[in-house]
């Protein structure tokens, strides 16, 4: 193959496993034939061809359907995801024209299924050198997320928040880091080039090899988005405290939470992805007792000063991140997840002593993952209220509160600082005294 050419069949073949099978776009892209031989370089493009292709895909559409009189048979799968991906060269990613165009032309000619559509490819990719980017810029943004999500997102925080998160998704997200010592971290955003955000992450703009940064190797921090390190923030765990990860991979929170000198219980029932929390604990030296078990049901004797409930859920708040997200998953999911978030809060609940607090979150933006799902818990146990958040624990972030005191975190936040990722927060007490 040409120079290119495998990276361009990487990204290809990754979105059909994304789109067909629902698979995540990292491990769609280790299923490609030819992206484990890539050199990094090569990997890095297929990723970033793919990873714009799924952001922007409404606009990329609208380019298409100018030029495509016809629409494709929905057989013709892959000779659509080349026109999808060569468009999202030339119009998003400043890629030579030639190089886009010859790229797009010579796939389709390897492909049985695609060589028919390589006259229509040439034309149409063409014609989007010179018209592609203006018919782009003229497509709202929101455009760009599936329908349901629209909808979902317009009832639920208005057309004005909609647009500024749909503007939110379409840039690349920063690098945020959690340091294990909090009083180093001015030091280590010295260190690391990075701006100290207000609530104490470090943001890097761009997010390279974690690997090779100082510090790493060491453990003296982790990456996890800046709204992502909130939860750990507002339980505020203490030294010596018994506290519980529910759902705890792949272990931010608890590196948080063991940090503080408390005595962790990590729970996921996930054999795999608690491997990741071993290893993360491992690097930063920090210690936590690991259960692999399901959170819904474990428990006998145990009660906790302190829990965090990071529960399972449709994952719509982390677009920027993941933008195979907004593809692979429907308002079906939403509802499929809820008995298990609810199953989840009431064993929470058991497992807490009396006077004890618990933080329950969702990286959501769907109202059934937050602020239905609270509402639903507190009816059925009388025995636990909400600790409101005060705006001032939030710095720069006081509009998240709401008026009941839990949190609710959108990607249009923190526009002039790179943004953050979508998560519903709330705090709350159990009754009586431990």
């Amino acid at each position: 193959m040409s120079q290119g050419l495998p990276a361009r069949r990487s990204a290809v073949l990754a979105l059909q496993f994304v789109l067909k099978s629902r698979t995540a776009l990292d491990a769609a892209l280790s299923q490609a034939p030819d992206f484990d031989g890539l050199d990094a370089r090569d990997r890095a493009f297929a990723r970033l061809v793919a990873a714009t292709t799924l952001r922007r895909r409404g606009q990329i559409n609208a380019v298409l359907s100018t030029f495509v009189q016809r629409p494709l048979p929905d057989s013709a799968i892959e000779a659509r995801l080349i026109l999808e991906t060569a468009v999202a060269q030339l119009v998003f990613l400043n890629t030579k024209p030639h190089a886009a165009v010859s790229g797009a032309v010579d796939l389709a000619n390897r492909s049985r299924d695609s060589a028919r559509f390589a006259g229509l490819i040439n034309a149409v990719l063409r014609k989007t050198v010179s018209q592609g980017k203006a018919i782009a810029e003229a497509t709202p943004l929101r455009r760009n997320l599936p329908e349901w999500l629209q909808a979902s997102w317009q009832a639920a925080y208005g057309s004005e928040t909609l647009d500024a998160i749909a503007a939110a998704w379409m840039a690349a997200p920063p690098l945020d880091i959690t340091v294990r010592a909090p009083d180093q971290a001015e030091e280590w955003a010295a260190m690391l080039g990075a701006e100290l955000l207000p609530t104490g992450t470090l943001r890097k703009r761009e997010i390279g090899d974690i690997t090779t940064l100082k510090g790493f190797d060491d453990g003296h921090w982790w990456a996890q988005d800046a709204g992502a390190a909130l939860p750990a923030m507002l339980l505020a765990a203490k030294a010596g405290e018994t506290v519980l990860d529910l759902c705890a991979a792949p272990g931010g929170k608890t590196l948080q939470l063991a940090s503080k000198g408390a005595r962790v219980t990590a729970l996921d029932a996930s054999p795999k992805r608690m491997k990741r929390v071993e290893e993360n604990l491992a690097r930063t030296g920090l210690e936590a007792e690991l259960v692999t078990d399901d959170g819904q049901s474990w428990g006998q004797a145990e009660r906790f000063d302190a829990i965090l409930l990071d529960a399972p859920c449709s994952a719509t708040g982390t677009l920027r991140r993941r933008p195979d997200a907004a593809w692979i998953k429907a308002a079906d999911d939403v509802r499929s997840l809820m008995p298990i978030q609810s199953a989840l809060f009431d064993n929470a609940v058991r497992l807490l002593k009396p006077g004890g607090r618990m933080v329950i979150c969702t990286c959501s933006l769907q109202p059934e993952e937050g602020e239905h799902w609270l509402s639903k818990g507190l009816k059925r146990h009388a025995g636990i209220s909400l600790d409101p958040v005060r705006p001032d624990e939030l710095p720069t972030l006081e509009d998240a509160v709401l008026k009941n005191g839990a949190v609710r975190l959108t990607p249009a936040l923190w526009p002039e600082r790179g943004g953050i990722d979508g998560f519903f927060i709330a705090r709350l007490v159990k009754a009586g005294t431990a």
